[in-house]
């Protein structure tokens, strides 16, 4: 028996099912360039890029990738940038040569990029010019070749808006984005479909080793199209690309649906409040998708109200509940509610969402199309009812076809229920009388720092290669800005200790890790707790950790 009690408050006028189109993603772009060839694809500071061209370079980039770089149906290639002209193209033109996008965190390092490499079985990537630093010890020992981008190439007019220092540097010469584009390499026929895998994006579990999550054509269609129908989207749609799309929110909300719908994004490499601002007047923006973190510092900004906000119909995201006061400032200065969200990687992004007409503060919202989404007790499996604080278990055309190259892992992440097969999201909460969900907590262990996940048994991995440490144990702490930081609790070796600081042990860190995955704070104690089996007992803590920043 499906879940439906939340129906009762499902957006008037939208159907209650869906059909997920029988495609492939990188169709939709076509369908868009033929349709809008000369409408503006993306805006990126001050440059806009058309349809008819976005569709070119795609199809150009594709050949290349086929003929030059010999990437056949079904390869992984590393997608390594930020928010850029050059990721939008990279991605489609993967698809268009029928192979399957790998997005990698721009912030990770040599080390952590190594093991995407070798774990996708990655031979290509498409990068741009800041990242090769960390590539380049890859050339010739995993990766084959490179197609690097440069930012200032999609800078095609003068500006007064203020750019990140990435888009400011020269080509450099391993630059052959534009060598790769005009090449003339024809691509073969598209032939990946609905069921093909589109994307492996990572996530990571307690074992501290990132594990890709399979995700087909079909599977982002689910939300990409689910986004164009439950938010009433048109052509006319101008949504601003800030949340990173190497993450599935980014992806799908910034590139994928406005795509889909043959709609604008104006494109941010990184986010800038006061850019943000001028960027939604001028372009005359009309949704944007964001963390809390961004919309506390929009909010911040002293001079909001000199500036013509008036375009927006909508904000929205998810990643961490809205505290109320916030809520209620945005809704006063802006005039909009913050529409919250639910999903995973695990799910190319939302399997819950608020109802516009009707939404709920620190709720996930309701199940999404044909999504069915159930508690459970995580020990003994039994459904539980209304208010009752569970497992959210949830089954839907969105759901990722299982971890690459790990069975277990997948086998784990599944279990029959009521007849179907759901997938655990780790992710423990309650519906309402009325079939809303909330979050309540984490049954896995897992920080959210600003957003990103942050997995404490992958960072724990990479403290040991410290010289120094003797024992380490991460876990999250209250921080300000961030809501939660990553805190490590590290056992030295005998003769380090008195010699090194905290701050010795964050600074090394801060080398070798992305920047929202690093211990913040360090904290220097002569023994970890431990089980009755002689585990270190986090749990315990975390707790302590808890008590003492009032969490």
């Amino acid at each position: 028996m499906t879940f439906t009690r939340h129906f009762a408050h499902w957006p008037p006028g939208v159907p209650k099912t869906l059909s997920v189109p029988r495609t492939s993603l990188f169709y939709n772009l076509e369908v868009s360039a033929r349709r809008y060839p000369d409408k503006t694809a993306l805006h990126y500071y001050g440059t806009s890029i058309s349809y008819a061209e976005l569709l070119r370079s795609c199809e150009a980039l594709a050949g290349y990738l086929q003929r030059a770089c010999g990437v056949a149906r079904g390869d992984r290639v590393l997608l390594y940038a930020q928010n850029c002209p050059q990721f939008v193209i990279g991605y489609y033109a993967i698809l268009r040569a029928d192979a399957v996008v790998v997005p990698v965190n721009p912030m990770n390092k040599r080390d952590e990029l190594g093991f995407y490499v070798a774990d996708s079985d990655a031979r290509v990537v498409v990068s741009t010019q800041d990242l090769y630093g960390e590539i380049e010890p890859h050339l010739g020992k995993g990766l084959a070749h490179c197609v690097l981008g440069t930012y200032a190439d999609y800078l095609r007019a003068d500006t007064d808006l203020k750019l990140p220092e990435a888009l400011r540097a020269p080509r450099a010469a391993q630059a052959d984005w534009q060598q790769a584009l005009a090449a003339g390499n024809a691509p073969g026929t598209h032939t990946a479909g609905a069921d093909d895998l589109a994307a492996l994006p990572y996530t990571s579990g307690t074992t501290g080793h990132p594990k890709g999550a399979m995700l087909t054509h079909a599977n982002l269609l689910a939300t990409s199209t689910g986004a164009c129908v439950w938010y009433a989207g048109s052509s006319e749609a101008v949504v601003l690309g800030v949340l990173p799309m190497f993450h599935l929110t980014g992806m799908q909300a910034n590139m994928n649906t406005p795509i889909q719908l043959g709609a604008t994004s104006v494109l941010m490499t990184r986010w800038d409040r006061d850019v943000a601002a001028e960027l939604i007047q001028r372009q005359r923006v009309t949704s944007v998708t964001g963390i809390t973190t961004m919309i506390v510092d929009f909010l911040a900004k002293p001079d909001l109200a000199d500036y013509d906000l008036s375009s927006l119909v909508r904000i929205g995201g998810g990643g961490a509940a809205m505290p109320e006061a916030l809520a209620a400032k945005l809704q006063e200065r802006v005039g909009l509610p913050f529409l919250e969200g639910y999903g995973l990687t695990e799910t190319a992004a939302p399997s819950h969402s608020n109802p516009p007409h009707r939404p709920k503060r620190q709720c996930a919202g309701i199940p999404y199309f044909d999504t069915d989404s159930r508690v459970i007790d995580p020990v003994t499996l039994k459904e539980l009812g209304p208010n009752e604080v569970g497992e959210i278990i949830t089954h839907g055309p969105q759901v990722f076809q299982g971890y690459w190259k790990q069975p277990r892992a997948t086998a784990d992440a599944f279990l029959e229920h009521d007849g179907r097969k759901f997938f655990r999201t780790g992710d423990l909460g309650y519906y309402d009388e009325e079939g809303y969900f909330f979050i309540t907590d984490r049954l896995k262990r897992m920080i959210n720092a600003s957003g990103f996940k942050v997995w404490p048994a992958e960072v724990e991995a990479m403290l040991y290669a410290h010289p120094d440490i003797q024992e380490a144990c991460v876990i999250g702490t209250r921080d300000a800005h961030r809501g939660e930081t990553v805190k490590a609790v590290v056992v030295l070796k005998p003769a380090a200790r008195g010699r090194l600081s905290p701050e010795d042990i964050s600074a090394w860190a801060r080398e070798r890790m992305a920047a929202f995955k690093y211990p913040r704070v360090v904290e220097f104690v002569d023994a970890l707790p431990k089980t009755g089996t002689g585990k270190v007992f986090w749990r315990k803590l975390q707790e302590e950790e808890n008590r003492k920043s009032g969490a």
